[in-house]
């Protein structure tokens, strides 16, 4: 079973854009989030990290402002001491886009534990019952209030069985507890379980593929201090506009960001392209033609709807990533809507 969200939010990579209009970005405001100097990137930048076992995620992000000395820096979605894997972490002012990040879906390697031996089969078949939505209660031990909520199990594949031990990759909504969810396996098994091993292998746009440990962090900062060369520390500090990947876009004229700056809402005359497939009420992240991002918002029609408008409201901000006065001001009443 896939599920279209899931599959967007994870490979953060979107089909051709809809030219609405034709426009173009003066150079002078603005630059490509791959341009910005180093100083700035540091603190518009994401970090693809691999987390190691031991530390909480706490004291990883800790770790990671130490070493960059920064102020700010927030992660993604907390991980156990002792699992492994993906911990994207934004830095300075891209913490404003943490929360999406936290509410994409993640992708788990675990290893399962049964306490009997079973057949492939019925471990195979019982697994299967697992996917689409479940219910949960979180674990006594949890960052969340504890009530029944259901959580999308989006596919849960079983690797190998060898034995009591069962390797399974499992894609899931974020906020899914794969140790409870072992443990509700064991129960419909009737042998009990519990989770060995956990690693999360995705987590919204990022995968291993991209992924970077804490050493490579401080070789490339102090490689860039030394020797004053930005290549490693670019590799290994993205934009934080990569960390946006999963969300659908919306491109702006130059004319529109600076209100949307302010908190204005977007209406139809300032978008010059877009995504093809936003719905009504979805999370969107707006762009400049640099590729920059502006801000997060709630769409207010879809896209067949926002191409055959001439005006109206097409998303309303949530919550304001850019500077104000990045781009100059070509609005006048405060509260204006965007033209």
């Amino acid at each position: 079973m896939t599920c279209p969200d899931f599959s967007n939010s994870l490979a953060g990579k979107h089909t051709e854009l809809i030219h609405k209009t034709k426009a173009l970005t003066d150079i002078r405001y603005g630059s490509s989030p791959y341009m910005r100097p180093m100083e700035q990137h540091l603190l518009m930048g994401v970090i693809n990290l691999n987390k190691p076992s031991g530390p909480t995620s706490h004291e990883v992000t800790a770790w990671v402002k130490a070493i960059l000395g920064i102020q700010k820096a927030g992660h993604s979605g907390s991980l156990d001491p002792g699992v492994t894997g993906l911990l994207p972490i934004m830095l300075g002012k891209a913490t404003k886009t943490v929360s999406t990040l936290r509410l994409s879906g993640k992708e788990y390697v675990c290893f399962m534990r049964l306490h009997d031996v079973l057949s492939e089969k019925t471990v195979k078949k019982v697994c299967a019952e697992f996917t689409g939505p479940i219910y949960q209660m979180p674990p006594v031990i949890s960052a969340v209030k504890r009530s029944i909520r259901v959580r999308n199990i989006y596919y849960l594949e079983v690797l190998e069985v060898d034995g009591p031990m069962v390797l399974m990759k499992v894609g899931c909504e974020a906020g899914t507890y794969i140790r409870k969810l072992c443990h509700d396996i064991g129960l419909a098994l009737g042998c009990g379980a519990h989770m060995q091993q956990l690693i999360r292998t995705r987590t919204g746009p990022f995968d291993e593929d991209t992924s970077i440990t804490l050493q490579e962090l401080k070789d490339a900062f102090i490689f860039w201090k030394e020797e004053s060369s930005e290549d490693e520390l670019r590799r290994v500090i993205r934009p934080m506009e990569e960390g946006l990947a999963h969300l659908s876009r919306i491109i702006v004229r130059d004319s529109a960001v600076d209100a949307l700056c302010h908190g204005a809402s977007l209406a139809v005359p300032g978008i010059v392209s877009l995504d093809p497939d936003i719905k009504r009420e979805q999370q969107v992240c707006i762009f400049t033609m640099k590729g920059e991002a502006v801000s997060i918002a709630t769409a207010k029609m879809d896209t067949a709807e926002i191409m055959g408008a001439n005006n109206g409201i097409a998303a309303c901000t949530e919550r304001v990533i850019m500077d104000v006065d990045v781009y100059p001001r070509c609005w006048h009443s405060r509260n204006a809507e965007v033209v």
